[in-house]
């Protein structure tokens, strides 16, 4: 949905609540449309962040589950590689049609 939200479940160290914050707002963004909201919409906007981080914060307390905690430095770097290829299939992409483009 949002290459932005990370998976915070089974971390070592466990998630901030700070990471949980951020996640329900990157959430909130992309569901409203909108990265600032206007001021007449401020307090609907910063409610449905903080309702949600909560109910963020009880799922990840919640969660039980018996494999080994991720290492956050790893899983970081995975999402980095990944973010790589995916930029770099765009390059590629976008310069096979500027050839072809260029071509006729």
């Amino acid at each position: 949905m949002c290459r932005n939200i990370v998976p915070l479940n089974n971390l070592a160290p466990a998630a901030t609540d700070e990471e949980c914050h951020d996640a329900a707002l990157q959430f909130v963004r992309k569901i409203s449309g909108a990265t600032a909201p206007s001021r007449v919409n401020r307090d609907v906007f910063d409610r449905a962040v903080e309702e949600i981080a909560a109910a963020t914060r009880r799922l990840l307390d919640d969660l039980v589950t018996t494999a080994p905690p991720k290492n956050r430095e790893a899983e970081a770097a995975k999402r980095q590689a990944r973010s790589a290829e995916r930029y770099e299939a765009i390059r590629v992409y976008q310069q096979e049609k500027r050839a072809a483009r260029a071509a006729t």
